[in-house]
């Protein structure tokens, strides 16, 4: 069987397992779609409510129904380098809508944390738990029907999926994503491990690694590295949910400026008063997740989306299980070598031909399906194009490069970096977990060893500063999941697990933590469901029994008699101390909400 049919059966099985919820989904739609945005309808308190704050011009626009009204929902903020360059868009925005008789507002903004500044720390135990509070705040700013589309300012890790969920439960009003760009690159993020390193090993101090850590990162843009919130920007243009071409370019510039600009128009023009109105709810569909699951594997991209991608999915009625995920894996070969799977950071990527490059080579291998929707109107063949700024200030569009700029970085179907994917499933009498493969070198990708129990990250770092860890061993570390704690990321034990796999020692982790993108060259089983907290077999794991992981063959095994295992009491954890301080306390009810990790961990009823 041809990858062409081998991916035309996963997206088949994919339709006929949602078909009940999806089309409950789509007949909700419907009945939305018949009532339509008539601003004419509201009561004239609650219009001149609407647009009280409205210049002149734009309030008698709006008091008609002719003038098609454009939502903006963006994550501002000034703290953060990712989202700090949103501050100039709605002005750019609102500029653009009066261009072609449009007015846009600033419908609401809603939070933007980072993982970076959290890792480690109490905070994080709310990161997880944010891409829902997100969903809800994007809620809040449509729900007072104002507007006939939305545009949506994310870029990070909680943010983009926060917000998809919150555009496809307002599935009737059309969607159009605007990223603010990577920083430009700062020091390699080879050299940053390094130091990492060097400081756990104890042969830095924390002024040498500030001075690392400042080099990479030094200015407004999102990360350079390949973690969720560039594997975010690759999903949104995949999905046909940015305008071609619009990732990956640095903010400040002027084609950044132009693609905003044209964003904003396109989203005008596909409301309903026009004669393209493209609702977000039916333009994204089971087709648009399953070449979304594709790019992710192809580019080695964020483990967090085999918890994300299930949410947003649910939302629309579409049922995505981990097996879909490790099957695509199979067949997608990885075309990307970016930080942590390579030295090189997204904007060598995109210099190397970048997005527009790839998806041509998937689409021609017969990998993506090039008849879904977009937002810009054509098929995903529109997408494999490199944007550029016209002599005119505008965006100019041209084929993305045919020979990769550097082959190290992007290649081509028939010269992959591995023949499969960067994520597999892993099963076996611990549970399912996930695995990334892609940074993750074939001699590392079998450890059979001994169990080291941990209940907290913090408890592996004391370990290893008493220099206990010298040996073989699997840190099994858990009550880190939904409804433990918030399944915070574990990004504090990969300098040590790494400085252990280089001595020559054969190390793993298994967690029903997170690690996310960044997650790099240890195997890692995490994700481990059912988590710990919730009477999951990685809790009746002891000291000293020996673990085996085989990501090859897909398997996560505690290597004790079956009889035994099924038999020994659950490990119990005193979690208080994750229950109060950095606002937890208010999180409790998302805690007890909870999904399982494999079902999206998400706190909201699905379609």
């Amino acid at each position: 069987m041809s990858v062409a049919n081998e991916l035309h059966a996963i997206t088949q099985r994919i339709i006929e397992r949602s078909k009940p919820s999806r089309e409950l989904y789509l007949e909700r739609l419907a009945m939305a779609e018949r009532k339509g945005v008539n601003r004419a309808v509201l009561g004239c308190s609650n219009l001149a409510h609407g647009f009280a704050a409205c210049s002149v011009h734009d309030k008698t626009a709006l008091s008609g129904d002719t003038v098609p009204n454009l939502g903006i929902i963006t994550s501002y903020n000034d703290m953060l380098s990712a989202h700090q360059p949103f501050e100039t868009f709605p002005a750019l925005i609102k500029e653009a809508a009066r261009e072609v008789g449009g007015v846009a507002q600033v419908a609401s903004g809603v939070p933007a944390m980072c993982d970076g500044v959290t890792q480690g720390e109490a905070g994080m135990e709310l990161s997880l738990f944010s891409r829902d509070v997100i969903a809800l705040s994007t809620a809040v700013g449509l729900s007072h029907n104002m507007f006939d589309a939305a545009v949506y300012l994310g870029v990070c890790d909680k943010i983009v999926p926060g917000l998809i969920i919150g555009a496809l439960t307002f599935g009737h009003i059309p969607a159009v994503f605007i990223p603010a760009g990577p920083m430009t690159s700062g020091i390699t993020n080879d050299e940053k491990a390094k130091t990492r390193q060097l400081y756990a090993e104890g042969k830095v101090g924390r002024a040498e690694l500030l001075e690392s850590e400042s080099k990479s990162y030094h200015g407004p843009g999102t990360c350079t590295f390949y973690g969720t919130a560039n594997s975010n920007q690759m999903l949104m243009e995949i999905m046909g949910l940015h305008i071609p071409g619009a990732s990956f370019v640095n903010p400040g510039t002027p084609l950044r400026d132009a693609l905003t600009r044209e964003a904003a128009k396109r989203a005008l023009a596909i409301t309903q008063q026009g004669n393209e109105y493209t609702p977000v709810g039916r333009m994204i569909d089971e087709r648009s997740f399953v070449n979304g699951i594709v790019g992710l594997n192809a580019t080695g991209g964020s483990t967090n989306h085999t918890i994300h991608i299930i949410a947003m999915a649910n939302v629309a009625g579409i049922k995505l299980t981990w097996q879909d995920f490790s099957d695509i894996s199979e067949i997608v070969p990885l075309l990307a070598r970016v930080y942590p799977n390579g030295l090189a950071d997204v904007n060598h990527f995109h210099a190397a031909g970048g997005l527009g490059f790839m998806i041509r080579e998937l689409l021609d291998a017969g990998l993506l399906h090039e008849d879904v929707q977009t937002c810009w109107g054509q098929g995903l063949r529109s997408y494999t194009v490199e944007a550029k700024l016209g002599s005119d200030g505008n965006v100019v569009r041209e084929a993305a490069p045919a020979v990769s700029g550097n082959d190290k970085v992007v290649t081509t179907f028939d010269k992959p970096f591995q023949p499969n994917g960067g994520l597999k499933l892993l099963e076996g009498n611990i549970g399912q977990s996930v695995i990334k493969i892609s940074a993750v070198k074939p001699e590392h990708r079998f450890v059979e060893a001994p169990a080291r129990i941990f209940h907290s990250q913090e408890e592996l770092q004391v370990a290893f500063k008493a220099k206990e860890l010298e040996r073989d061993f699997v840190a099994v570390v858990r009550f880190q999941g939904p409804t433990a704690n918030g399944m915070p990321e574990l990004h504090k034990l990969t300098p040590q697990l790494g400085i252990l796999q280089d001595r020559g020692f054969h190390v793993a982790l298994v967690t029903d933590g997170r690690m996310s993108g960044a997650s790099g060259k240890v195997p890692a089983a995490i994700h481990v469901t059912p988590e710990a907290a919730e009477g999951g077999a990685i809790g009746r794991i002891q000291n000293g029994d020996m673990v085996r992981l085989d990501a090859e063959k897909g398997t996560l095994e505690v290597l004790v008699p079956a009889e035994e295992f099924a038999t020994r009491p659950l490990a119990k954890a005193d979690l208080t101390a994750n229950t109060f301080g950095m606002g937890r306390e208010l999180f409790a009810g998302f805690r007890h909400l909870a999904g399982r990790a494999d079902q999206g961990a998400h706190t909201f009823e699905p379609a």
